[in-house]
């Protein structure tokens, strides 16, 4: 699958898909309700499904269970992080409106920096094959400490190394000027708080990536699987926070789940050269372990404590 028109004619599919979201069904910024957000996530994902049959009838059953549990492993991960974008937007009070152009061009970068890092990953990987040992005792430690971490920490931008070179380095406006990342003021050129958000949006994303990345390329070390499932999770993530977006509160226990599927993932690596776990039993574990924790935080409901602000409507 290496086949560099293979890889030129998705990356022209996903910027047509893109560019469609944009410009067409979402020209107009306005406040994405429920119901839309729900139609749009059941289109990602039927449209990952799609493809990932696919790769089925293209290249056999391996291959399409590698893209499903990828993309499963990177689906249920990005819930874990909305509560991190739920908690940026509302510390900078980005109203519903606007949301929907932060995270389109978030996930823009997201693409661009992801492949990168899986491509830099495969090659290492290949070159050097004790990166495995590595990549595997890191998603244990992050699985660990996942699991001792109390659900969205604390969030301070002002932290946050980009936020603060931008904060010193250009202008800033007071008002986000109708949804724009840039606005003149009396002949000058200043950065609007929106584009403080995407700066934060951005950030956060390569430390997702450091968590996602290793986990997928610890199910395959075909960069084409690899990337295809990542984008394809990415794709449907704007959708997915709309949906849940009001309700995430209620899967507490999702960071338990995840933190097993990295240790599992992590244990999987560790132990390749060893023992191969069969690609379906790794499916039904992944399953198994989400289904598990999303179950288990509707029967146990959380008790009311302190949770990210919904998102802003005005």
């Amino acid at each position: 699958m290496n086949n560099i028109l293979f890889w030129i004619l998705f990356n022209a599919f996903v910027l047509l898909l893109l560019g469609l979201d944009l410009f067409v069904f979402h020209r107009k910024e306005h406040e994405v309700k429920i119901k839309e957000a729900l139609l749009w996530s059941l289109f990602w994902i039927m449209l990952s499904l799609g493809f990932n049959a696919v790769i089925y009838y293209w290249q056999g059953p391996g291959p399409a269970l590698e893209f499903l549990t990828g993309y499963l492993i990177e689906k249920s991960l990005s819930v874990d992080n909305l509560f991190v974008f739920i908690m940026i937007f509302s510390y900078f009070k980005v109203p519903l409106k606007f949301q929907h152009k932060i995270l389109f061009w978030g996930i823009i970068g997201a693409l661009v920096l992801r492949g990168i890092f899986i491509l830099v990953g495969v090659a290492l990987i290949a070159k050097f094959h004790f990166i495995i040992y590595i990549l595997g005792a890191f998603l244990i430690f992050t699985g660990v400490k996942m699991l001792f971490s109390h659900g969205a920490e604390e969030l301070h931008p002002e932290d946050n190394p980009l936020v603060r070179w931008v904060s010193k380095h250009m202008r800033i406006s007071k008002t986000p000027d109708g949804g724009k990342f840039f606005t003149k003021q009396n002949g000058k050129l200043y950065a609007t708080p929106l584009f403080l958000v995407l700066i934060m949006v951005e950030s956060t994303d390569v430390v997702f990536a450091a968590d996602s990345i290793p986990a997928i390329l610890a199910i395959s070390k075909d960069p084409f699987i690899v990337y295809t499932s990542n984008v394809f999770a990415l794709l449907g993530l704007r959708a997915l926070y709309f949906a849940l977006a009001g309700i995430m509160q209620l899967f507490h226990y999702l960071h338990y789940g995840l933190s097993a599927i990295l240790v599992f993932i992590g244990a999987k690596l560790l132990l390749s050269d060893i023992v191969e776990i069969d690609m379906r039993y790794a499916l039904l574990v992944v399953g198994a372990i989400l289904a598990i924790s999303v179950i288990a935080s509707l029967m146990y409901p959380k008790p009311e404590e302190e949770l990210p602000e919904p998102p802003i409507k005005e």
